[in-house]
């Protein structure tokens, strides 16, 4: 499952990508890509709910195939409507839309199987599994988008995303039947009121969830990296390609070398101490950002490599930080959530991920407007050092949150 998820992955960011371009192709208007995200946002929401009401009330393995089913299906009629050249902007929008929900469902019920499937000692490093997994869909997947769209066109990048797909089933496919275990409440509001009643009693989880949202408010400057490459670092799209890697690249090394990290049993400790680390990579990244100011490119619109080599190194940091303090949320909610509300606490979980990195642009692109470049990412990290810190002092029951007893 995890080899099919990952390989889905890849082909996931290829169809992303690719229609981007050419939704910029079609129109020529920046409003109109950007508008894809928004567009999948609502949809994306409220199949992570509906698909976690799914998962608590009927069989996971059947959950996921019919998602991933849905997903396929729309993949190839985009293919196919570009093959024939009857494509439009309405048919991309709409299914760009049906993928993103269809995925939250996916996500959420594969999310909530992992630990029906292995030990409970062993889920911090299946969540370390699939930071590898995450580093390498955002390294390779973009890269190879533009490349395969430049040398080959988009209906043979949507066919290739397709293919991949298929690998999705294999997985899913040997798995056993896996209903909930536990009392089952039937999709609807009463399945909402019954996680909602959970989540108030779950201290733990909720802490979890802010310590998140704090730090992809605060310090998620990805909104920037356009203007950093023509306006203060130089190197344009390169640069901007450049930096998204950077995070990505310390995601998989992190993961890679993650055997201390997993062997750690303070979970609730380890989550804070890795978001303060995480604000202080984003703090030095705009300290970096600082310096350009002072030294700008030796000609306009060249890149300055030493900074961008810096400012590198910092998100890379940001990045294997970010990592660190997913593998201990992620153990944290399969572990510690009970298997029959687990599907409906992932489907919030995935609103809380999809959700925080969206208000964190929108604090950074607001606030460099008013301000600087630099200065979104240095208040930012500072603010979220200051507030995990005071979080963590608040709640000394998360911070002894022990993964051999977990409580959520």
């Amino acid at each position: 499952m995890w080899i099919g998820s990952s390989l889905a992955g890849i082909g996931g960011q290829l169809t992303i990508v690719t229609v981007m371009l050419h939704v910029f192709e079609l129109t020529a208007s920046t409003f109109a890509v950007s508008m894809i995200a928004v567009a999948g946002l609502v949809p994306m929401i409220l199949a992570g709910l509906y698909g976690g009401m799914l998962a608590d009330a009927f069989d996971r393995r059947r959950v996921a195939l019919v998602s991933a089913s849905v997903a396929f299906a729309s993949t190839a009629l985009l293919a196919g409507l570009t093959w024939t050249r009857t494509e439009t902007i309405w048919w991309l929008y709409a299914l760009s839309m049906i993928i993103a929900a269809a995925n939250s469902v996916g996500m959420a019920t594969r999310t909530a199987i992992v630990p029906r499937l292995i030990p409970r000692d062993q889920l911090a490093a299946a969540s370390a599994l699939n930071g590898i997994s995450f580093g390498l869909t955002v390294m390779v997947g973009p890269a190879v988008a533009g490349m395969l769209v430049a040398l080959t066109g988009f209906g043979w990048t949507y066919t290739i995303d397709v293919v991949l797909m298929l690998s999705m089933f294999l997985g899913l496919l040997t798995l056993p039947s896996l209903r909930p275990e536990g009392d089952i409440v039937r999709p609807g509001l009463a399945s909402l009121v019954d996680g909602w009643r959970f989540l108030r009693r779950a201290g733990n989880i909720r802490m979890q969830y802010l310590m998140d949202i704090t730090a992809m408010t605060f310090g998620q400057p990805l909104a920037l990296f356009p203007a950093l490459g023509t306006v203060l670092l130089g190197g344009g799209a390169i640069t901007t390609g450049v930096l998204t890697a950077a995070v990505a690249v310390g995601t998989f090394g992190s993961s890679l070398f993650s055997g201390r990290v997993v062997q750690y049993r303070w979970h609730g400790r380890g989550i804070a101490r890795a978001v303060q680390a995480y604000g202080a990579a984003v703090a030095l990244f705009g300290c970096v950002l600082l310096a350009g100011v002072f030294l700008p490119p030796a000609s306009e619109g060249s890149p300055n490599l030493a900074l961008i080599g810096a400012a590198c190194v910092a998100l890379a940091l940001s990045g294997a930080c970010d990592n660190i303090s997913s593998i201990y949320r992620n153990t944290m909610m399969q572990a510690a959530v009970p298997d029959a509300i687990r599907g409906r606490l992932q489907g919030v979980f995935i609103i809380v991920v999809a959700g925080g990195p969206r208000v964190g642009a929108l604090y950074a692109g607001s606030l460099a407007t008013l301000t600087s470049l630099w200065f979104p990412p240095l208040l930012g990290g500072f603010l979220v050092i200051g507030i995990a810190a005071v979080l963590a002092r608040l709640t000394p029951r998360f911070r002894d949150y022990d993964a051999l007893d977990p409580e959520p």
